[in-house]
């Protein structure tokens, strides 16, 4: 679960924990995609040492060297199990060996209150974002970069320093990050109180352009993304406007920006300037009022796969990245599924948030 900003007690973990055992099961060895491409599933076990532990697993990210990078939320351990708590950030290879890990508060930056999304560049940084909202302890107003080791590069934006859509140096709660590096450019879902996509420049941290749905300005004021029990709006409004809820961003080879609108239950494309071009819908009838969450291409040239996680219906759609017809499903149970990646041989990493887990499937040979 992605917009909770309070934690529970050490009794309700333990509860949870209980019933998640039963519930996450590992995948069938076969998943089908009714009408698209076979997915299998491939058992993906983190080997930490340490007799380490992870809690939320929010994210997950594949660097340019098919290291697979995990983010997860250390915090939201019961209080018993955070001496045995993992680092916030992981790396691992594509068969589950850790490598390396970071992660927490530091000098000379602020760390989010809670762990959100990452992305790792060309160069092989680390970008994270958190998504707190604010009350008692400000919002996670800012975004981090750090290098491959764990060392800190840069900060964009403060803690608790939004002024909402219309600010040009801080973010508040942001959903997701994408790196477009053949132009050195950070992509920002801006969406869990803001209603806007942000652009700022990887290497000065500038603010260089923002827009909102259908390539409008965003509005001066900010509507919140609502709650994942509020069924009170109608999401069978084609031209709604702005954003609510824009939680994921992913950019085609082709330079087509695809960014993922929770609440309203689709996906917007436009150019890297933020022209509109068209928009499919994700689960629109579904019974959660929460769809479409993290977004990922398969790995072929044309990346003719579209991959929608739709967090609150606990699935994994298809689409055909032409046409945008749906073409099927992964046939599994998954458990919070939210943020995405893909590696070079085409396998999929899903980041399962009350799975505490992250889950790797790959198209049938």
């Amino acid at each position: 679960m992605s917009n909770r900003i309070s934690r529970p007690g050490a009794g309700c973990w333990a509860l949870k924990l209980a019933v998640l055992t039963c519930l996450i099961a590992t995948p069938p060895a076969h998943a089908a995609a009714a009408n698209g491409p076979l997915m299998i599933s491939k058992p993906w076990t983190p080997q930490l040492p340490n007799g380490w532990v992870m809690s939320e697993v929010s994210a997950v990210a594949v660097g340019p060297d098919d290291t697979v990078w995990v983010l997860q939320r250390p915090r939201a351990l019961p209080a018993a199990d955070r001496a045995h708590a993992a680092p916030a950030v992981l790396a691992f290879t594509s068969e589950g060996k850790y490598l390396r890990g970071f992660g927490g508060p530091g000098e000379g930056y602020e760390w989010p209150q809670v762990e959100h999304s990452l992305a790792v560049d060309a160069k092989g940084r680390i970008w994270i974002t958190g998504s707190f909202r604010g009350g008692d302890t400000p919002a996670d107003d800012m975004i981090l970069a750090f290098d491959s080791q764990g060392k800190f590069l840069r900060q964009i934006g403060k803690r608790g320093a939004s002024t909402g859509n219309l600010d040009h140096a801080n973010i508040r709660a942001a959903a997701d990050l994408f790196i477009d590096d053949a132009r050195n450019e950070l992509y920002v879902a801006d969406g869990y109180a803001n209603n806007r996509l942000v652009v700022f420049d990887t290497e000065t941290g500038a603010f260089k352009r923002m827009w909102s749905a259908f390539g409008k300005a965003p509005p001066a004021e900010s509507t919140p993304s609502p709650a994942a029990t509020d069924t009170s709006r109608d999401v069978h409004n084609d031209n709604v406007t702005p954003f609510v809820g824009v939680h994921g961003v992913e950019i085609a080879q082709d330079g087509t920006v695809y960014v993922s609108d929770r609440a309203n239950k689709r996906v917007q494309l436009f150019d890297r300037g933020g022209k509109y071009l068209r928009q499919f819908f994700v689960n629109r009838d579904g019974a959660a009022p929460l769809s479409a969450s993290g977004i990922a291409f398969s790995a072929d040239p044309e990346q003719r796969t579209i991959y929608v996680a739709d967090w609150g219906n606990q699935q994994v759609w298809l689409f055909d990245r032409k046409t945008l017809a749906q073409r099927g499903k992964i046939d599994a149970t998954f458990v919070g599924p939210h943020l995405m990646g893909v590696d070079s041989t085409g396998a999929l990493y899903v980041a399962e948030v009350q799975g505490h887990r992250v889950s790797k499937w790959a198209p049938a040979p």
